[in-house]
């Protein structure tokens, strides 16, 4: 049996989203698919290899892993059969909603693409040469409040590298950055910072059991300014020393402020790791877009931290990332550490439209490079022959499929922007020619089938 989705008893319900999820149309779409292509282009220039992992996880996989305010965001799957009457059965088992959502659910949607890597590497660790170099980019889905720029459903865009803890890493996942954005057009400031430096100020400052509070505090400095932040030090019994690191913290150049790190850490070993390891990312990266800052995610990293924010341009971080270590631990896979960026595709849509970066780059040139009009009966097989013909140069090309007012066909070329009109008439056949015409200039043209498919291919 089969539903007539148009049929009259239907014609009443008005479709709609779920909330936080959008459609794409085709120009969306294309440009959508420049960014993933250009990005997807860099890894494999640098050796990363795509993987893919399933939309839904087992809860046991994802639960924990994000806190208990992640938890919350989680989206589970109903199990198949029928769950209302096994509850029903075993109501007095059920003493909390946690016991209640195990009962009913096994599996969830995937939250981001870390845990599941981790599991992924775990899963097929004897099937992975390591160090593995790879990358994602899947959708995936929180059920958060929906906001502009916040979605329940987004893509990521990781690249990751386990198993090799190795600062040559860092400096590469650096270069992908700066190439990616170059290709881009989005000029970019790439901020980072290293975790071993903010925990050598805790050491100096005798403050180890207070990192993370001072780490908050100071990760304030642009919104409170450095005298509410002194304020908020002292409010929590951080000395008064404290305040020499907001005068570091507060623009100066890169040169300038490992000579104030390597004064004010010098007594601190884990600091001084820190310095070398910054040092030596700067010396091989090359790159000026490079600055030392503060940066965020401070507790789950444990190495280099990176940021990256659009230049002139009222936005949020468009990239980040960092090194961990022992990724896989959560799995039962010890000592396995990583370093790993990630591109915010929303962002980054919306400041390239913000810029009008896809019309300066071209990206919205239609997909169609000619089409046909149909004539019909022997005119109509003529153009559907030349049409196949053209294809098998991979050059875009379709005939409208049917013989209708050439007003109308002409109108559906230009709603697709689409650059030539072929004409396949009778005097076209008696001459073995296409009347070509170019839809910007107007100009017409007779040329032989592959006269014009050169001419096509130039477009």
């Amino acid at each position: 049996m089969r539903f007539n989705i148009f049929s009259k008893h239907m014609s009443k319900i008005k479709p709609s989203l779920p909330k936080g999820t959008r459609d794409f149309g085709p120009t969306e779409l294309r440009k959508r698919q420049y960014i993933f292509n250009t990005i997807k282009s860099v890894f494999e220039k640098y050796g990363f290899q795509p993987i893919e992992t399933p939309v839904m996880e087992n809860l046991s996989t994802l639960e924990g892993k994000y806190g208990e305010e992640g938890d919350k965001l989680l989206f589970r799957i109903l199990n198949s059969g029928d769950n209302l009457s096994e509850i029903q059965n075993s109501k007095n088992e059920i003493q909390t909603n946690k016991e209640l959502i195990q009962k009913v659910s096994e599996k969830g949607l995937r939250y981001d693409l870390t845990i599941p890597f981790a599991r992924y590497v775990v899963m097929h660790q004897n099937d992975i040469a390591f160090p593995f170099k790879r990358y994602q980019i899947q959708p995936v889905w929180r059920a958060d409040r929906p906001q502009k720029g916040r979605y329940r459903e987004f893509y990521q865009c990781d690249a990751d590298v386990v198993g090799s803890d190795s600062l040559l890493n860092e400096v590469e996942l650096v270069l992908i950055y700066a190439e990616v954005f170059e290709q881009l057009g989005i000029d970019v400031t790439i901020q980072f910072n290293n975790r071993k430096i903010l925990a050598g100020f805790a050491e100096v400052l005798s403050i180890t059991d207070k990192l993370t509070a001072f780490t908050v505090i100071l990760d304030k400095l642009d919104k409170i300014g450095k005298e509410k932040v002194a304020e908020e030090f002292a409010a929590i019994g951080i000395s008064a020393k404290a305040n020499e690191v907001l005068e570091y913290a507060s623009g100066k150049n890169n040169e300038e402020q490992i000579e104030f790190l390597k004064s004010f850490l010098s007594e601190s070993d884990i600091g001084l790791k820190g310095i070398e390891e910054i040092e030596y990312l700067l010396k091989l990266s090359a790159s000026s877009k490079l600055n030392i800052t503060l940066a965020r995610g401070l507790d789950y990293y444990t190495g280099t931290i990176f940021e990256v924010k659009a230049n002139n341009v009222q936005m949020g971080s468009i990239g980040g990332g960092g090194r961990y270590d022992n990724l896989t631990g959560v799995f039962g896979l010890q000592g396995v550490s990583g370093v790993g960026i990630s591109f915010g595709i929303e962002r980054i849509y919306d400041v390239m439209e913000e810029l009008g970066l896809f019309n300066q780059l071209n990206v919205e040139v239609a997909t169609t490079k000619v089409m046909f009009v149909n004539f019909g009966g022997v005119n109509e097989l003529t153009a559907f022959n030349y049409v196949q013909q053209i294809r098998t140069e991979n050059i875009a090309a379709e005939i409208y499929p049917a013989n209708v007012k050439m007003d109308k066909q002409m109108k559906y070329a230009n709603a697709k922007k689409i650059p030539f009109v072929a004409f396949v008439g009778d005097e076209e056949i008696s001459s073995h020619t296409v009347k070509l015409k170019n839809m910007a200039t107007g100009e017409q043209q007779n040329l032989g089938i592959n006269e014009a498919m050169v001419l096509l291919k130039k477009v």
